[in-house]
């Protein structure tokens, strides 16, 4: 069994790839874009994640042929995903109040 690593930390990875606006290589639209999309995709794997959990763990209540330890890890790689989403979440939110109580 092969296990694969979660794919959000892979999506943070790749942001080190992203030209910064300064260099004048990228506009602050597409920066904005780039942004955004890197957002939705990293979404959209913790989601996948979880649903995946979901599904394994139906498998397993109904009976069907999935082994124990498949399930538990399939639910903690949903959980831990979930888990870091919300850390960089608070984090961003905790950026932007610091930002909102600079005195200009």
């Amino acid at each position: 069994m092969a296990i694969n690593p979660i794919t959000f930390n892979n999506a943070i990875a790749s942001t080190n790839k992203i030209q910064t606006v300064g260099s004048n290589s990228i506009t602050p639209s597409e920066a904005q874009q780039n942004f955004s999309s890197f957002l939705k995709n990293a979404i959209e794997d913790v989601n996948k994640a979880q649903v995946n959990s979901d599904v394994m763990t139906e498998k397993l209540a109904k009976g069907e042929n999935v082994e124990l330890h498949d399930v538990m890890i399939a639910s903690q790689k949903a959980s831990i995903t979930l888990q870091a989403t919300l850390e960089v979440r608070n984090k961003v939110v905790e950026a932007y109040q610091e930002v909102m109580r600079m005195q200009v």
